[in-house]
């Protein structure tokens, strides 16, 4: 096993995001740290705090400028940080030392690091935001398809009254609602320049500090929080948050297919894996890799939020711990966003086994709509223990719940299947997933 399965040759098909991960990769984190030097250059320069040619000089030269991740290796283990040799590689490829003494001017590695996260995770949330439409029109669709198809629903993983499929995938869209929803509060707390200087308080640019920080985000199109964050990781836990509430409405869903398939039950028809050994088994894999990833960012947003505990004015622990989770958090969520789309478009429901389990238990399953019809003519109590007592002697006698009740109660004007509001609850949530 490789220590990185969405990396991995083997494993990449089932774990990895190729368009999430190319925003993690050396070339993406070195091409997004010199954009930030450039337009740090640029601000600086239209203030008057770097020569404006020199500023021109340096904004030129990082668009143009190619790095070889792998030259900065052993610089970054020794320093812990990738900037301090990116600027030595930098000024070398420039080749013209006059200006590239005002590069990084005032600012700290720590400033350029979360800066060029930040430009990377805007595309990401962009495509999230694609995805999770395209997954509710997908969920929208099939959830209108089925609105009135009838299967029993479950309590405490028993059968308890009679929903419809379309019900059941409306359940699942509608949380999915609300984090696409959320998008754009997270992108405001997440999407922001970081510019704070060595300990926070932007000393080396004097009065114009603040507004070199403002010029900054507006040149990158990020937010300016209007103070340091270098010891606040609210940003990344706010990530971390969200990735994991998508992670565990996607996971339920994952949950659901795998019971709805299992054998005995298989009241969802997929398209399964093969088997070593047994050759009549379709294994539900997109859904068990679903659940494995929700339990994965679960667990990596955990290790996120720890670095909340940040000593001081900066903690390399801390920060060395984001670095180690983020990337992997951001990957397997675009694949539950991918994967489950993959699982949704192969759902088909076996109308067969619906019913056939609907009928089971000899139709214990109407017990409830049977109760609340009884308790019209009666007190409530008392149509509980009525009911009670046919539900036994349907077990007793394997004669089917509706027929006893029939037989006892012949005016009742009682028809089992009722769906409630199963079919509204489709149409609602069609309504506003579109």
């Amino acid at each position: 096993m490789p220590a990185a399965p969405a990396d991995s040759a083997l494993y990449g098909g089932l774990f990895n995001d190729p368009e999430t991960a190319r925003l993690f990769t050396d070339s993406a984190e070195i091409r997004a740290m010199l954009l930030v030097e450039g337009a740090l250059a640029r601000v600086q320069g239209t203030l008057g705090l770097i020569p404006p040619d020199a500023a021109a000089f340096i904004d030129r030269a990082a668009q143009e400028v190619q790095i070889d991740p792998s030259a900065l290796a052993a610089e970054t283990a020794r320093n812990g940080v990738p900037v301090p040799g990116l600027l030595a590689a930098f000024r070398k490829a420039a080749g013209v030392p006059e200006p590239m003494q005002y590069l990084h001017w005032g600012a700290t590695s720590q400033d350029i690091m979360d800066t060029a996260l930040a430009l990377r995770l805007r595309p990401m949330l962009t495509l999230w935001e694609t995805r999770l439409t395209s997954l509710l029109q997908s969920l929208a669709t099939l959830a209108e398809t089925h609105a009135d198809l009838p299967m029993a629903a479950r309590t405490y993983g028993q059968f308890a009254t009679p929903t419809s499929f379309g019900a059941v995938v409306a359940a699942w869209g509608w949380p999915l609602i609300g984090w696409r929803d959320d998008l754009p509060a997270l992108r405001q707390k997440v999407l922001q320049v970081s510019l704070s200087g060595a300990a926070g308080t932007l000393s080396a640019m004097g009065p114009l500090g603040p507004q070199v920080r403002a010029g900054l985000a507006d040149a990158l199109g990020l937010s300016d929080p209007g103070h340091s964050w270098h010891s606040d990781r609210s940003a990344p836990g706010h990530l971390a948050s969200f990735a994991a509430g998508l992670a565990g409405s996607l996971g339920k869903l994952g949950e659901d297919v795998l019971t709805l398939s299992q054998s005995g039950l298989s009241e969802l028809r997929l398209a399964g894996g093969g088997s070593s050994t047994m050759p009549q088994k379709q294994n539900p894999v997109g859904a068990s890799a679903l659940v494995a990833l929700a339990r994965h960012v679960i667990g990596l947003s955990g290790l996120i939020h720890q670095s909340a505990l940040h000593r001081q004015q900066r903690d390399g622990a801390a920060w060395f711990g984001e670095w180690l989770a983020v990337p992997q958090l951001c990957i397997a969520t675009g694949r539950l966003l991918t994967l489950t789309q993959e699982i949704t478009a192969a759902l088909q429901p076996d109308l067969a086994a619906m019913d056939r389990l609907l009928q089971s238990d000899h139709g214990l399953i109407h017990a409830e709509a049977l109760t609340f019809a009884l308790a019209r003519q009666m007190p409530r109590p008392e149509a509980a223990a009525a009911v009670k007592a046919l539900c036994d002697e349907a077990q007793a006698t394997a004669t089917p719940l509706p027929t006893l009740a029939s037989r006892a109660y012949p005016n009742l004007g009682w028809t089992p299947g009722d769906l409630g509001s199963a079919p509204a609850e489709v149409t609602a949530f069609a309504a506003k997933a579109r």
